[in-house]
């Protein structure tokens, strides 16, 4: 029997006071709940139970001994289950970190959904735009929108592409342009996530051309970089989620329509397992099945 069990034993013991009720609860026999207290007191040292015909009772330093290990057994007990249920699919707590706008617009009714199927999954949602360290900072998956990945670390897995535009403000000057090399690179509103220069990619299909973004203002922000765009204050380079309003009420037009960066992929990823927790596998399975029906502005 290993430590665990018999303090576990011990404890059942001094709580009914009676060994034959232990070996009920616990599926064992007397015999074996009265060898376990036995070597548990060899072991100590010193008696735990006096034990009569008619009853058993703790003694001093039984009574000592219960209330030192009782908070330690309970710890124990409450990590043991705590593992047990990270590997099961429909319970455990699941660290997940998204991008902002994301989290708020599209990973909200789906953790929604999900919870209501898997009652007892609990969640810590970090809502961040740059990337995460997943292994140094602990998340169990990340959701990220971003240029293809190279990270060869951790495990990736596409979901779907997110294509991005230029757009402009309706009455710029920007709207009348025919080719990207009219764009100035104090023109292009870039986006940056560590204060970094972004260069814009644009093709028609067959030419290509590159321009320095960010010279006048870069973000690290759809959302701020959207804004500036509809204020007249340059050209930005978005996925239809951070555009969608706009360009629905008119604030924005796409523009250089012959024109296109590349495409951008939404993407979980993960860190290095050799095989998902089954926790991890159910909503990853979940979330691409729902993605889409929340991602309707993207298109």
């Amino acid at each position: 029997m290993n430590d665990y069990k018999v303090l576990k034993t011990f404890l059942l013991a001094a709580e009914k006071r009676n060994f034959a009720q232990v070996a009920r609860e616990l599926n064992m026999t007397a015999a074996a709940v009265t060898r376990a207290i036995a070597a548990l007191e060899d072991d100590l040292g010193v008696q735990l139970f006096v034990r009569t015909t008619r009853q058993v009772s703790l003694t001093t330093d039984g009574a000592v001994f219960a209330a030192q290990i009782q908070p330690a057994v309970e710890a124990l007990e409450s990590a043991r289950k705590d593992v047990r249920n990270a590997h099961k699919a429909d319970q455990g707590r699941l660290r997940i970190s998204a991008p902002t706008w994301f989290g708020k617009a599209v990973l909200q009714p789906i953790l929604s959904g999900f919870r209501e199927l898997y009652p007892k999954m609990s969640f810590e949602i970090s809502l961040s735009d740059g990337l995460v360290n997943i292994v140094d900072d602990d998340y169990d998956l990340a959701i990220r929108i971003s240029s293809q990945p190279s990270d060869k670390f951790t495990i990736w897995r596409k979901i779907r592409v997110v294509p991005r535009i230029l757009v402009a403000a309706p009455g710029s000057r920007f709207v009348d342009m025919q080719h990207p090399s009219e764009l100035k690179p104090a023109d292009c509103l870039a986006y940056s996530g560590e204060s970094r220069q972004e260069n814009w990619v644009l093709s028609d299909g067959g030419a290509s051309m590159t321009i320095p973004a960010g010279q006048a203002f870069s973000a690290n922000s759809g959302e701020v970089l959207a804004g500036m765009a509809a204020d007249g204050a340059g050209v930005a380079m978005l996925p239809g989620f951070h555009i969608s309003e706009h360009l629905r009420t008119g604030r924005l037009v796409h523009i250089l329509p012959g024109w296109a960066p590349p495409d951008l992929w939404l993407t979980l990823y993960y860190p290095p397992y050799q095989a998902l927790p089954p926790r991890i596998a159910s909503f990853s399975k979940f979330f691409e099945e729902q993605v889409a029906s929340h991602m309707v502005m993207l298109d």
